[in-house]
C-alpha cells in the first residue's frame, strides 16, 4: 500500500526501508510505550483501551510522535501520509492528533499473520502487558488479537477505509477503484505477488486460535468447519 501511494504521488517520508515504512522508527516505538502505560489489563484477553479516548494525550507522546514524523509534517506536498505496521499500537492517540487524516486499514488473515515473523510479536516490547508464553505463534496471535482490539476499542475517525490485503493482491483493480473514491486523486496499479495469500492452508503447524473466529467472520474470511 504504501508503495502504491509513494508512486501515486503521496509523500511518505524522507526516507523509506525496503518495505516502505518511515525509517527510522525508533520514536514511534518510543511512543507505543508512552501510551500503553494507559492500557488497563484485565488478563487473558481483554484490556482495556477507554482512558485512552478522554485523557489528555501525554506530551512526550506528542513530542515523539511530532518528531518521528518531522519530515512528513513539513513538507508542503499536497498529499503525504506515512506508513509504520506499529503506528496500529497507538491508534488512538493518531486519531486523537491528526482527526482530519484518511485512515486506511490494512488488514490481513491472521493465520497468514502468525506464520512470519513481525516486529510485535512480542507486545512487552513496546510496553503492553499480557499473559506472556514461550509459545511463538501463540504469542503472535495474540499481538494480532490485540490490535485488532485497539482498533474496534477506537470511536472511527471521520475518513477510514478498510483493505484486505487479499483483495488488493487478487482484485488490485477493484480494490484501487475503491481507495481513489476514498481518496479523491488517481492510484497507479503495481506489480503484487499473489503466493503469500493463503499460506495456511499449506501449513502443518497450529494456524487458528478460536478467538480468530468472531473477527475472521467480520472481515470475510472463512473460518474451519466446527470452529466455536
Amino acid at each position: 500500500m504504501s508503495q502504491t501511494l509513494s508512486d501515486s504521488g503521496v509523500y511518505m517520508g524522507a526516507q523509506m526501508n525496503s518495505s516502505w515504512d518511515l525509517v527510522p522508527p525508533e520514536e514511534m516505538y518510543e511512543a507505543c510505550r508512552v501510551m500503553a502505560r494507559y492500557v488497563e489489563y484485565r488478563g487473558g484477553l481483554d484490556w482495556d483501551f477507554s482512558r485512552l479516548h478522554t485523557m489528555p494525550i501525554d506530551p512526550e507522546f506528542t513530542r515523539l510522535v511530532k518528531s518521528y514524523l518531522a519530515s512528513v509534517l513539513s513538507s508542503d506536498s499536497v498529499h503525504k501520509g506515512w506508513k509504520l505496521p506499529e503506528t496500529t499500537l497507538v491508534y488512538p492517540w493518531i486519531v486523537r492528533m491528526f482527526p482530519e487524516a484518511r485512515f486506511i486499514h490494512w488488514v490481513r488473515d491472521p493465520r497468514d499473520c502468525i506464520l512470519g515473523a513481525h516486529v510485535t510479536d512480542d507486545l512487552a516490547d513496546f510496553g503492553v502487558p499480557y499473559e506472556k508464553t514461550d509459545d511463538l505463534r501463540f504469542r503472535r496471535a495474540i499481538s494480532w488479537k490485540y490490535q485488532r482490539e485497539i482498533v474496534k476499542a477506537t470511536p472511527p475517525p471521520a475518513h477510514t477505509a478498510v483493505v484486505r490485503f487479499e483483495d488488493f493482491v487478487l482484485k488490485q483493480d477493484e480494490a484501487l477503484a475503491a481507495l481513489e473514491r476514498f481518496l479523491g486523486f488517481p492510484l497507479v496499479k503495481i506489480e503484487v505477488r499473489r503466493d503469500p495469500v493463503g499460506r495456511w492452508k499449506s501449513d502443518d503447524g497450529v494456524h487458528f486460535y478460536d478467538f480468530f473466529a468472531p473477527d475472521l467472520v467480520e472481515l470475510g474470511y472463512e473460518i474451519p468447519a466446527g470452529a466455536a
